[in-house]
């Protein structure tokens, strides 16, 4: 039947209804066909169907979810949008042999590859021009990305910075880089960055909130005594009763051993691997207390302390900052987010035909991953971005860094609750982080659990979904290596253990991403309080540290630009955002899950309110994971 009414149809952003005919009763709708074919001399284009919708002469509605661009002359088959098992079809060997084929033509339009020995695999695709155009950010989005990235770096080419090559005359000249990039945040870290209260602050709401632990003993290889530490802990106490009373934490960055450093315009970049104690005072705020830049104690690698000469101790806690910004880029932000949400998102592709309901669910969540990944590694993390161009590690130490992260990635490390457990943070003060995560985690698991409940009703039924099975095999290869002990599941066998790994995927593409990503520029446009390189070897002994000496190890001026530039792209929104529990593609058409829906979107608002009411009373508020500022997926 052709598709045309009188004057101009299919323009562009219009909803166009067609009253078709037919004298039959057709019975029950099982697919639409939509064929895109030549129209006279006019040259091709592409067209977006967001559903298709029948309405029977009885008053009958049918929706057919598509939310797809038709490219070229195709035919493109659309399924009536009830979610159904492998096994609900069963009877109709129409709808087994659509599922078969539609994910046999997503295998060979999503494949495997190798971007880097060692690091988890990726999509196929050389450029952004080769991927399928449903992966690709929308005109309006990658308008905004390139805009934004165009007025920055002109911002700084007609201040002159980017073509200045020595050192900073002042710290204070570095508050000149931006006249407009600037957020009330990242001019409070730039008052307050010397303050070791901060400094403690920002291991638990700051942009890495995810590496500190408690200390249960002081580790061998990092010999801290009382003596070192009395003038920092409270009266009456020890050291030793503090980490009895779980007072003492740690922050380790043993990973960083052995890791290749940079060589940026001809001069060698420098990486610390160190150990950094922090005590949780009576006033409940945390503090570091002690830091030693290497792994081996001993005279060339002294203890800082808080009474160490000023800038003695700050430069110790600038390595440590240093440190702190390759775990986070490199582990706790791209492994452990973008990497993770690509690896979810191929998986769901190759194994998920668009009528499981697991694909309804998450497909939401991994909306633009494969594009901001893809874009990731043609202009971020390859051999000559800004990372290499910018950062200690450079290309040849990212690679080892992430591969290594990979290798020790576990599962339960990325399920909040088993991870704070873990590190032993549950009782922390003030730690913002855990305690809006949780709530949201919750949140989403409530939501996944009555959704799993919904459209499987018993384990029999997760057990034998051969779809889902497939889904968490290739999540199980690709995103853990296969590794037993990781203690990922390599298949499923009850309705619990897929609402828990349900609830990992769709908090990692979005609460846990906005946690590691929004507050990049807020914390790091202020260089000293995140050196992302470091241009002389970390001090051997104490008492040489000068402000001039400082001036000479943080990046140069034109290093340093490149390195804000990204920040801030990376952490601002470039328009068509998806909020969390925001869903305007309804791929689920009954009523329970619609429902579901209201009730997530409810509790998402209570949290907010909730968060709202506390930021009142802080001089620093923490807005990164408040739903209205957290997105969907893993878009930037």
């Amino acid at each position: 039947m052709l598709l045309n009414n009188t004057g101009k149809d299919f323009i562009p952003g219009a909803v166009d209804e067609y009253d078709i005919s037919n004298e039959e009763d057709l019975g029950d709708f099982l697919m639409v066909r939509l064929h895109k074919d030549p129209y006279l001399f006019f040259p091709e284009d592409s067209w977006y169907c967001s559903f298709v919708q029948i309405t029977t002469p009885q008053g009958e509605t049918y929706h057919f979810p598509c939310y797809q661009w038709m490219e070229g002359y195709r035919t493109l088959e659309l399924r009536e949008g009830t979610a159904k098992l492998i096994c609900d079809d069963a009877g109709s060997p129409l709808l087994l042999q659509h599922r078969s084929e539609e994910l046999k033509s997503r295998q060979e339009a999503y494949r495997w590859d190798v971007f880097a020995p060692g690091m988890p695999r990726c999509l196929e695709v050389e450029s952004l021009e080769e991927m399928d155009t449903n992966s690709k950010f929308n005109f309006t989005k990658i308008s905004g990305f390139l805009l934004k990235s165009k007025l920055t770096t002109l911002e700084l080419k007609l201040k002159g910075f980017m073509n200045r090559t020595e050192s900073w005359k002042k710290l204070s000249d570095m508050r000149n880089i931006f006249w407009f990039n600037k957020t009330p945040v990242s001019e409070y870290v730039a008052e307050h960055w010397e303050e070791d209260t901060f400094f403690g602050y920002q291991y638990l709401n700051g942009v890495n909130p995810v590496v500190i632990e408690k200390c249960k003993e002081i580790p061998s290889n990092f010999p801290v005594t009382q003596e070192m530490v009395a003038g920092s802990l409270a009266e009456s106490t020890t050291l030793q009763e503090e980490v009895q009373k779980g007072n003492i934490f740690i922050v380790d960055y043993e990973i960083l051993q052995g890791i290749p450093t940079n060589t940026i315009e001809g001069e060698r970049q420098y990486l610390a691997v160190p150990l950094c104690l922090f005590y949780q005072t009576p006033t409940r705020d945390l503090i570091p207390i002690a830091i030693q830049l290497s792994q081996t104690p001993g005279p060339e690698s002294p203890i800082f302390l808080p009474s160490d000469s000023k800038w003695d101790w700050i430069l110790a806690k600038m390595w440590v900052r240093n440190a702190d910004f390759h775990v986070h880029q490199n582990i706790s932000h791209l492994l452990r987010t973008h990497l993770m949400a690509e690896i979810f998102s191929m998986a769901a592709l190759r194994q998920l035909p668009m009528c499981h309901p697991l694909f309804k669910l998450l497909i939401p969540h991994l909306r633009y991953t494969l594009q901001i990944n893809t874009l990731a590694r043609v202009r971020l993390i390859k051999e000559g971005g800004m990372m290499d161009r910018a950062t200690s590690a450079g290309f040849e130490g990212i690679v080892p860094l992430v591969a290594k992260g990979a290798s020790r990635l576990t599962y339960s490390s990325l399920c909040l609750p088993e991870d704070i457990e873990a590190r032993g943070v549950s009782a922390v003060a003030n730690y913002y982080y855990r305690d809006d995560a949780t709530k949201i985690w919750a949140a989403i698991e409530i939501f996944v659990r009555d959704m799993v409940r919904y459209y499987y009703w018993s384990d029999d039924r997760v057990q034998n979904d051969p779809e889902l099975q497939a889904w968490i095999q290739e999540v199980f290869r690709e995103g853990f290596q296969s590794r037993e002990n990781s203690g990922a599941p390599s298949s499923l066998q009850t309705m619990e253990e897929l609402s828990k790994f349900l609830t990992m995927v769709i908090f990692t593409c979005s609460a846990q991403h906005a946690a590691v990503n929004s507050g990049q520029f807020d914390f790091g446009s202020w260089i000293p309080n995140v050196p992302p390189t470091m241009r002389k070897p970390p001090p051997t002994k104490k008492g040489t540290a000068t402000l001039e000496n400082i001036l000479n190890i943080l990046p140069p001026v034109n290093i340093t630009c490149l390195a804000l530039t990204s920040l801030w792209l990376l952490s601002n929104e470039v328009g068509d955002r998806r909020l969390l529990g925001n869903f305007p593609d309804e791929h689920f058409s009954e009523s329970e899950p619609k429902r579901l829906i209201r009730v997530f979107q409810s509790r998402l608002a209570e949290i907010s309110h909730g968060i709202d009411e506390r930021n009142k009373s802080l001089a620093l508020p923490y807005e990164y994971i408040n739903p209205p500022r957290v997105e969907n997926s893993i878009q930037i």
